[in-house]
């Protein structure tokens, strides 16, 4: 993912203006995000705690929705998809230490991507296979505080039944990567198969009454697979 985003900017620009076919395309079915997570080290969370220094780090779950992507055809081989999905959610927990698996909290979030795709031209009116390159964003909201991180802040005396402990992660821009195949069945459906690779970074806060206890940078880097029904207009 070390593609500057200037030139994936440039791509898209270039793709949007190429000759129009107005064909439509629309994708629904499963989708699922896998974090391939790593994140620095809960450094407060270990003094306070008594555990080893960089014993710890937090770990983000699966999790798998309803996708809807729209696609544009703007010439034979070049395509807009725009990736949408309902809501997703991510519990967040410890990995590590004596405290492994210690529940944080939990969040969701929705990726809304742009790519440009180019569809190689295999002879074979059957199979579309794809590549394709652009951009995500990624938005986090109604990030809840678990019970059992509580009630260890209060057990260690951190903090007491009246105070205010909150979860806060930050939205994310980034680059994704993705491959993949329509199967045509008729003449107006398909069967669509994707597989993409986001680069999603956040920094993630535990606050108390308003301030920042513990803040932790989190590489969530999920891979995006989607199976569902095509249906070409």
């Amino acid at each position: 993912m070390k593609t500057s985003y200037k030139t994936i900017a440039s791509l898209l620009f270039a793709a949007s203006a190429a000759p129009a076919l107005a064909s439509w395309s629309v994708n629904v079915g499963a989708i699922s995000v896998l974090p391939q997570d790593s994140s620095s080290h809960l450094n407060v969370v270990e003094t306070v705690a008594g555990l080893p220094a960089k014993s710890t780090e937090v770990a983000v779950d699966n999790n798998t929705q309803l996708g809807i992507t729209v696609d544009y055809q703007l010439t034979k081989n070049w395509t807009i998809e725009l990736i949408a999905a309902t809501p997703f959610k991510h519990d967040v927990q410890v990995k590590g230490s004596a405290i492994d698996g210690l529940p944080l909290g939990s969040t969701k979030h929705l990726p809304p991507t742009l790519l440009a795709q180019y569809h190689f031209d295999l002879g074979d009116s059957r199979f579309d296979p794809f590549v394709g390159l652009g951009l995500n964003y990624t938005n986090f909201f109604q990030e809840d505080v678990s019970g059992e991180l509580v009630s260890t802040l209060q057990a260690l005396n951190v903090t007491d039944a009246n105070d205010r402990v909150e979860l806060k992660l930050k939205d994310s821009w980034g680059l994704a990567m993705q491959a993949g195949v329509n199967v045509k069945l008729a003449d107006q459906w398909s069967a669509h198969l994707m597989l993409s690779k986001m680069d999603i970074d956040t920094e993630g806060r535990v606050l108390v009454n308003g301030t920042s206890i513990q803040s932790v940078d989190v590489t969530i880097d999920p891979y995006v697979w989607m199976i569902g029904a095509r249906y070409s207009f």
